[in-house]
């Protein structure tokens, strides 16, 4: 949250306070704050441990509440009780605020520094949860106004020594103020309630994660200032307004991965994380797609929020991608009303609800909550079903004695398993719930309790793995599951992975592609841990072959020429440096679209386009290479030829079934031949076809090879 210094009523005049609130610069509410205001400076310091209004309706303000919410939070303060009951809170500020303010009053009764234990009774629980429900039907933002009384009074407890007091409040910020915090989409209030309450909850936990953070604050800024210039450079280069910062670190969301990852601090991901804001969902990807052309991404780390949103309405990308000194950079993308949503939720209603957005959302949960205040059920039901609303996106389960466990809806024993510890996941051979033998991909519910059969020894199943049988549920359990058998398949995964590059060398001609000319691109740290996360699939098909074409523009030196202002984009080709001349494809080497190019200034014919590794371009005299020029791919799609051979078994049918292949694939044939054949065993077919790009010619190849009486099929040069 966005952090202002408390004012202090003695500090401040009446004047500076009612400036600071006046945000509808309306005349009628002028006289209002004026009116709620006077009482309250004049009053001077609140009760012990008491927040005060004025810091109340501060927090508000920097929520952007709107007007009427920061009066009523002014008019929520003791001094006002009984003005209030006695109606004059209506008579002069209004029905809507004095209903407000009863909301915030009910839910005052309720005091959080009850005497007695550390954590709040069952019956406590449901006493607020039932008041909090009236509230918030009667109107959202006397909730909005406890949230922030909330903040303030954890503020105040930071000052004293820590007491049962403080660990009953903490509790109870956990339990339900910051979950709710959570499902109205205010951020900035759920991450300042949970670090206040963590600090509360456990000291030494806290005050060593803020050590660590405060010892390389230095170093992780600086690598974070120079990451972002890179983005903006990058940005502006490609005509694409954004505002780009550092994203704050909350010490209790770093604790809870580190629990979650079994990690130390050193290697959680987003200690170096980076904000971009642009103007609408396009810009978002096409910041993506910079991002990850210029950086290689972790797959596993990638969240796509803006076409599936949470289920509080937040939207946004995140991707980690690995940036200098193989160092993890969490980027969060999004527009700034995604921003605004993210950070404020239905607090800002008011001030946006001519968007719509927040209309819904806001109706959503009023409507899931009334639903709740209308169910005749018992305090435990209560605030069971209070908590599945705020955590729709949830499951919570018991162990056998007795420790409440927060997973994913759809969750499985594995998943549960795996949450425990990950050695008994990887040990897991049959689960119990609720006292009775269950199948491993039994769907958790809600107070289902779980108890985990182990084996011995670590004996995770593949079949874990196939989404279809619905083993797991949770990404990650499926990478730990992975990881597992990685570690067990080093050697085997590492031959796989010279067996996959050859093939892959052989199948598009590229004869001196190596390892080392790779594994940087996938922040790898050598050739065998590259090779090694090939052969067990860590890298994907589409990432290893754009790595393929990255890799061959640095195969040769170009001279570079340089550029004038105007750039001809002719024949799928924009030419660069040289204006007005017609393009064509050479044929010594067809070039497809995707593919690094280079261009070649002839005498009468243009300019002709050949891939940088052609043999002609690869041989050239240092005179010639004076009339080498760039040239770039234009956007779009073009079909160009391109020359494949096909050998096979010398049967009959295998011109047939390739041409099947091709067909079923809409790939049109320009050209067809068969080879005199070296001997009786082998037949090779030669073929021209229409391609639209290196992508499209990979996928050709690959079902070719999947035929059984296909050898090989790959690029002739």
């Amino acid at each position: 949250m966005q952090h202002s210094q408390t004012v202090n009523p003695k500090s401040r005049d009446l004047d500076t306070w009612v400036q600071r609130l006046w945000v509808s610069k309306q005349e009628q509410d002028l006289d209002l704050l004026y009116k709620a205001l006077r009482p309250l400076i004049a009053r001077g310091e609140c009760e012990y441990l008491q927040p005060c209004s004025l810091d109340v309706a501060e927090n508000l303000r920097l929520m952007e509440a709107e007007q009427l919410t920061l009066l009523a939070a002014l008019l929520s303060d003791p001094l006002y009780a009984e003005p209030l009951k006695q109606g004059e809170i209506e008579r002069d500020y209004g029905s809507q605020v004095s209903r407000i303010c009863a909301g915030m009053w009910s839910l005052h009764s309720f005091r959080e520094n009850t005497a007695g234990a550390a954590d709040p009774t069952q019956k406590e629980q449901a006493e607020l949860v039932r008041n909090m429900l009236l509230a918030m039907v009667g109107d959202i933002r006397a909730v909005l106004i406890k949230l922030a009384w909330q903040l303030q009074y954890l503020r105040l407890l930071a000052r004293e020594e820590l007491s049962p007091v403080h660990m009953h409040a903490a509790n109870l910020t956990m339990m339900l103020f910051a979950p709710l915090a959570n499902r109205l989409g205010i951020s900035q209030v759920k991450w300042e309630l949970e670090d206040l309450s963590f600090r509360f909850l456990e000291p030494q936990q806290y005050k060593s994660i803020a050590k660590a953070l405060a010892n390389t604050r230095l170093q992780r800024e600086n690598y974070i200032q120079e990451f972002i210039q890179t983005i903006q450079v990058m940005l502006a280069e490609a005509n694409i307004k954004a505002t780009v910062y550092g994203r704050p670190k909350h010490i209790y969301s770093i604790w809870k991965k580190m629990q979650r990852k079994h990690v130390s601090i050193e290697q959680l991901y987003d200690l170096r994380a980076i904000r971009i804001i642009v103007d609408d969902n396009d810009a978002c990807y096409q910041v993506l797609g910079l991002v990850h052309a210029r950086w290689a991404h972790i797959q596993e780390e990638f969240d796509n929020y803006i076409d599936h949103a949470k289920s509080n309405g937040y939207q946004s990308i995140h991707t980690v991608v690995i940036g200098s000194a193989d160092r993890p950079v969490e980027i969060q993308i999004r527009t700034q009303e995604m921003h605004q949503f993210a950070e404020l939720g239905v607090a800002a209603h008011w001030r946006y609800k001519e968007g719509g957005r927040y209309d819904r959302n806001l109706e959503r949960v009023i409507n899931s909550m009334r639903r709740l205040l209308d169910a005749d059920v018992d305090d435990g039901e209560l605030i069971e079903d209070f908590q599945a609303e705020l955590f729709s996106d949830r499951v919570f389960v018991v162990t056998p004695k007795g420790k409440i466990v927060d997973l994913i809806k759809g969750a499985t024993p594995i998943d549960f398993a795996y949450a425990i510890h990950t050695d008994i996941g990887h040990r897991c051979h049959s689960a119990k719930v609720n006292d009775r033998l269950t199948s491993l991909n039994y769907e958790l519910k809600n107070a289902d309790k779980v108890e985990i059969i182990t084996n011995k020894e670590p004996r995770p199943k593949m079949n874990w793995l196939n989404s279809s049988l619905g083993f797991v549920k949770a990404p990650r359990t499926r990478q730990k599951i992975n990881h597992w058998f990685r570690q067990q398949n080093h050697e085997r995964n590492y031959q796989e992975g010279v067996a996959i590059l050859e093939r892959e060398k052989h199948k598009l001609n590229f004869p001196n592609l190596k390892a080392q000319d790779l594994f940087q691109q996938f922040g790898r740290q050598n050739e065998r841990d590259f090779l090694i996360a090939l052969g067990r699939g860590d890298i994907s098909p589409k990432q290893f072959s754009d790595s393929l074409l990255r890799s061959r523009s640095t195969e040769i030196p170009i001279r570079k020429i340089k550029k004038v202002a105007l750039s001809k984009p002719v024949g799928g080709v924009v030419v660069q440096g040289v204006a007005d001349l017609v393009t064509q494809i050479a044929q010594c080497c067809q070039p497809l679209q995707g593919e690094a190019i280079i261009g070649y200034i002839t005498i009468g014919r243009g300019v002709s386009v050949h891939r940088v590794d052609c043999k002609n371009i690869l041989h050239l005299n240092e005179e010639q290479k004076k009339r080498l020029v760039d040239v770039s791919w234009r956007g779009g799609t073009m079909d160009y030829a391109v020359d494949i051979q096909v050998s096979g078994e010398n049967k009959p049918g295998l011109v047939r079934d390739v041409a099947d292949v091709l067909a079923r694939l809409n790939i049109n044939i320009h050209e067809i031949n068969t080879l005199p054949r070296e001997n009786e065993e082998i037949s090779f077919i030669n073929l021209t076809i229409q391609i639209q790009d290196i992508e499209q010619l990979s996928e050709v190849l690959e079902k070719l090879m999947q035929l059984p009486s296909v050898q090989d099929a790959q690029r002739r040069s």
